[in-house]
């Protein structure tokens, strides 16, 4: 009996630890934030880090939000909504490294320069150089997404407490860059890796499925929860939104490369940000839907 019960202890402890570097390498991965784990990981920590991506997202939305929350208890808004726009945008974006909008811009570039073609889609993709269509499609998402928070922090209260506080701007930058992140997870599970070699072929190889799945549902379930708290109509148009992207996305690479790539994976995140932020902005902008 004590033999067995260290064994459990031994094991449980060895399952935190590994969960504690998995969670380490995820944040290492998707942010510059100095999270203390090596980039040098094998291809199975880094399939194992994936269920903690929604975690990452989370925390991206508190330093979001809370920078938000500073800027409104200090008078900032509304009339510098625009101001705090473009910081929150510059913070968000350097957090990520730009990781995600590289893709985003690599898959513009292939798309439209593929003319329809897998090798030649293949071979833009590997091609480390960026486009008119890139340069284009990058401006276009961050104009939508600079547009988004201008509309979601131009209706703040300036004062606290308010009810602003818990409104749609505050849980739109909390809990839309989860959504991104577990969208990542929902392309992995229902889609092959389109070459046996990347990022996105090691993910598919390592990927823990039940925590995969678990992470996944729980972590959009919270997300749209969040958003819910604060304005149903948001949440609801957040959900739709993100519901389409990824059908339409996943539908494109299969058509085109006949699964998902790393790339494709960044320009999911980003399109799913983005076009939910704009959703929840939107649904916020009428006084009879939005809470803040």
């Amino acid at each position: 009996m004590p033999e067995r019960s260290a064994a459990w202890s031994g094991a449980s402890m060895g399952a935190l630890v590994d969960g504690w570097r998995a969670l380490l390498l995820a944040g290492r991965f998707l942010t510059r934030w100095p999270f203390p784990a090596s980039a040098d990981a094998p291809p199975a920590l880094y399939g194992h880090a994936a269920p903690f991506y929604p975690v990452i997202g989370l925390l991206i939305g508190a330093v979001l939000s809370g920078l938000g929350l500073a800027a409104q208890a200090l008078g900032v808004l509304p009339a510098g909504a625009p101001a705090l726009a473009v910081l929150l945008l510059v913070l968000w974006v350097w957090s990520t490294g730009a990781l995600h909008l590289d893709g985003l811009a690599d898959c513009a570039d292939a798309w439209v320069g593929g003319l329809g073609s897998r090798e030649r889609t293949f071979a833009i993709l590997k091609d480390p150089h960026i486009g008119a269509m890139g340069v284009a499609t990058l401006v276009l998402n961050l104009l939508a997404k600079l547009g988004a928070l201008v509309t979601l922090l131009g209706g703040v209260t300036a004062t606290l407490p308010a009810p602003a506080v818990s409104g749609a701007w505050l849980a739109a930058l909390l809990w839309v860059p989860v959504l991104g992140r577990a969208q990542i997870l929902w392309l992995a599970l229902t889609t092959p890796a389109a070459r046996p070699e990347g990022l996105g072929a090691a993910l598919g190889a390592h990927l823990p499925r039940r925590a995969a799945w678990l992470a996944a549902a729980l972590g959009s379930a919270a997300a749209l929860a969040g958003i819910g708290v604060a304005s149903v109509p948001a949440a609801a148009a957040a959900a739709g939104t993100t519901l389409l992207v990824l059908f339409a996305w996943r539908g494109s690479l299969l058509r085109r490369l006949g699964g998902y790539t790393g790339d494709g994976i960044g320009a999911l995140v980003e399109l799913t940000e983005t076009l939910a932020l704009l959703a929840v902005a939107l649904v916020a902008a009428v006084p009879a839907a939005g809470a803040g």
